[in-house]
């Protein structure tokens, strides 16, 4: 009998999972994707902004992971990768810029020199005396980032140096992610006995070798043409319609459509939210949906800008802002500088929501783009105006990772039947790499059911 495979969910985490259940079972396997979304692809989109092709969801990837450079190789699209021109980030905080410290994990110091000048002279201090106090850490522990790095070495190393760069990536703060999600290495170093976090970052770096290039990568063209090609790639039948549940059928599994259509399929791969995960479940694994309704969500909104040609940005990458200062963005993403020229306009990105606001659901597009231009204005001195934009929203899509995530999801994963797999980014990363292996992993599951058939 031909195999039957249904996935739900058309973002990179959907469509990495079809791909490798095509490239497995062969051009004879019956493939449905199932998004109502006018086009696949998820937080992966690509928009014409000033005529030139930019993504307004995610941007980067990290390089050095292997998932994304093995992937457009295996697609015949090296070619297209394209890194940074080396420009480096500022720091937004106490009303002004700083650079962004070097010698850091996520922020975290693995001495004091890095942060001069960021914080004040006693949390200097701080940081330098901190190897000479006792650490009291229980291999295994998780706590929140802001708890640990707080405890070690003050607050304003949270807020100015840590919270930034957790907010660009989660949308939320270092209170409420945990470390083993945020940094991995360094709850390993201190599980192996490092004697300070000091000791733990240093030795971290150190084991991650010396840092050639640039960490990040994108696509030239943009995301879009990823997503194409593992569209074509994946021969998949797209029925553009929503699902409302999954259940169990004598011949394996049914997925339920929003208009009343019953796809019969071998094997699932769900690749939706986690907020969408739980009702699709509920009921024939209760375990698992109740593990997902624990994943808090954030809700952004991307304001893109193309400013005139020759508008003067500075020779950074872009800015990422502390919480509490008094710009209305979290972060703001210079392109033309991050990525190089395009055309004759300078390319912007700003960033606005962080959890817990309901920023991206309540202010209008007009309101966010007269919020971009002041916060151009105040950071870097520019009111130009632009000669396009473009405004996109993410609503619960950016998934929160608090203390005790990894066991959350072990357990998610523990309550699923066979024939069923998750994928996405509330799994063990929100980047396009965790995210590409998350479908992998699903979809390996999936056939790996099937042989034991």
């Amino acid at each position: 009998m031909t195999a039957t495979y249904c996935v739900v969910g058309g973002g990179i985490s959907g469509l990495a999972a079809a791909y490798r259940l095509r490239v497995a079972a062969g051009p004879d396997a019956s493939i449905t994707l199932f998004d109502p979304a006018d086009r696949l692809g998820g937080v992966l989109r690509t928009e014409r902004v000033g005529g030139q092709a930019l993504d307004v969801g995610a941007e980067a990837f990290i390089a050095r992971r292997p998932e994304v450079p093995a992937l457009l190789a295996e697609l015949g699209l090296t070619a297209r990768q394209v890194t940074t021109t080396g420009a480096r980030p500022l720091i937004y905080s106490g009303g002004r810029t700083h650079p962004l410290p070097e010698g850091t994990l996520q922020g975290i110091p693995a001495q004091a020199a890095a942060l001069t000048g960021l914080v004040d002279a006693a949390t200097v201090a701080r940081i330098a005396d901190e190897p000479s106090r006792p650490l009291p850490w229980r291999p295994g522990a998780d706590p929140s980032v802001a708890a640990l790095v707080a405890d070690r070495f003050g607050d304003q190393v949270v807020h100015r140096s840590v919270d930034p760069l957790l907010s660009g990536v989660y949308a939320g703060s270092a209170a409420g992610i945990g470390l083993r999600s945020a940094v991995p290495p360094l709850a390993a170093a201190l599980d192996r006995g490092a004697r300070s976090l000091s000791e733990a970052v240093r030795t971290t770096l150190a084991a991650a070798g010396p840092r050639t290039g640039s960490p990040f990568g994108a696509i030239d063209g943009g995301y879009t043409v990823l997503v194409d090609e593992l569209l074509r790639r994946s021969a998949v039948s797209w029925a553009q319609v929503a699902v409302q549940r999954v259940e169990k059928s004598p011949l394996g599994w049914a997925v339920v459509d929003d208009e009343g259509g019953t796809w019969r399929a071998d094997g699932v791969v769900l690749a939706v939210p986690a907020p969408r995960l739980a009702p699709l479940i509920e009921h024939i694994a209760g375990a698992s949906a109740a593990a997902a309704r624990r994943i808090e969500v954030a809700s952004v909104a991307v304001v893109a800008l193309a400013l005139p040609g020759g508008t003067p940005l500075p020779q950074q990458s872009g800015v990422l802002v502390a919480g509490g200062e008094r710009l209305h963005a979290k972060a703001m993403t210079l392109s033309s500088r991050k990525w190089g020229p395009r055309g004759n306009v300078e390319l912007v990105r700003l960033s606005f929501g962080r959890f817990g606001d309901n920023l991206a659901r309540s202010v209008g597009d007009d309101e966010l783009l007269a919020w971009s231009q002041q916060d151009l204005a105040a950071v870097f001195g520019i009111d130009t105006e632009p000669v396009d934009s473009h405004v996109q929203r993410w609503i619960d899509a950016m998934p929160q990772y608090a203390p005790g995530h990894p066991e959350l999801i072990a357990d998610l994963r523990a309550g699923l039947p066979a024939g069923l797999a998750v994928a996405g980014g509330y799994l063990e990363g929100i980047g396009v790499p965790a995210c590409i292996a998350s479908g992998t992993r699903a979809a390996a599951a999936l056939l790996t059911t099937d042989v034991a058939r």
